[in-house]
């Protein structure tokens, strides 16, 4: 292990994935096996239950977390001001999502989402995108596990996690088309079984990237190539997020020890893009 500052802001979780911070400064995560989210704020955490398997989490400017939900098969909405849980899309042309993963907003409010499924050993996953006024389409097809996405180049450009590959695409992103235009290989020696997992992307222009099985945050550059690593104390982190305010670093959530972690030291990150619903925009 390195000697590079990290602490542990809590422990005891249930496979945690998707840390987002709040517009109050609140720090989320999703407890995949806990079925429900976690609050963590002035060294306090608290658990609200949602049921279902929470994976991945976004949050809108009203404060509202959005999250995939890989049992329920769908995209799932809570209001932590009333603790109402609701899915706001279930099906793609008649069927049921296939265990949605991970996902973000762009800055037109489209919701893009990875859909792996069972795609470990045959590429069958797929890559979706629930538009702002509510339609669903698939942005990507016949993927290994696609998994992480995140925007880049100020939401030009979308990258994603293809984790049994172990390796990132990278592709143009037109957010009024809602097409995924020019895929193309941008990390392909992602190393450390099975790969690469949620992303998160600093003001430096790095890449930070969650290797789940390697016990490591691996940093890339803009060019796709790695410049450097973070060790961490278990070996299956899931994601990352930089905290807005700076205080926290980059959080990382690591579920072989249920553990919330903190790396002061790096950041800040790019804001992430949280858009403003009406009623009347989603369900």
């Amino acid at each position: 292990m390195s000697n590079n500052p990290l602490n542990i802001l809590a422990t005891g979780l249930r496979f945690p994935e998707g840390p987002v911070f709040a517009p109050d400064g609140a720090l989320w995560c999703v407890e995949l096996k806990g079925g429900g989210l976690a609050r963590w704020q002035n060294g306090a955490l608290t658990r609200v239950a949602t049921g279902g398997a929470p994976n991945g989490a976004a949050v809108d400017r009203a404060g509202r977390l959005w999250f995939c939900d890989s049992e329920h098969n769908a995209i799932r909405r809570l209001d932590p001001r009333t603790g109402a849980v609701a899915s706001v899309v279930e099906r793609l042309d008649g069927q049921p999502f296939f265990k949605p993963n991970d996902l973000a907003f762009d800055a037109a409010g489209n919701l893009v989402f990875s859909c792996p499924g069972d795609s470990r050993q045959s590429p069958t996953g797929y890559v979706c995108c629930l538009a702002s006024g509510g339609a669903v389409s698939v942005i990507a097809r016949e993927k290994y596990f696609p998994n992480g996405v995140a925007f880049v180049n100020g939401g030009r450009a979308l990258l994603l996690a293809e984790t049994y590959r172990q390796r990132i695409w990278i592709g143009d992103w037109d957010p009024a088309l809602r097409e995924w235009r020019n895929p193309r290989l941008w990390a392909t020696e992602v190393t450390g079984a099975p790969g690469p997992d949620g992303m998160a992307l600093g003001a430096d222009g790095r890449l930070y990237v969650a290797v789940y099985g390697a016990g490591q945050i691996k940093i890339f550059g803009a060019d796709g190539k790695q410049v450097g690593a973070r060790d961490l104390p278990g070996k299956n982190p899931t994601n990352c997020a930089f905290d807005p305010s700076g205080r926290l670093g980059l959080v990382v959530t690591e579920a072989e020890r249920g553990e919330l972690l903190s790396l002061p030291d790096l950041g800040p990150g790019v804001p992430l893009f949280a858009p403003e619903f009406s009623k009347e925009a989603r369900p």
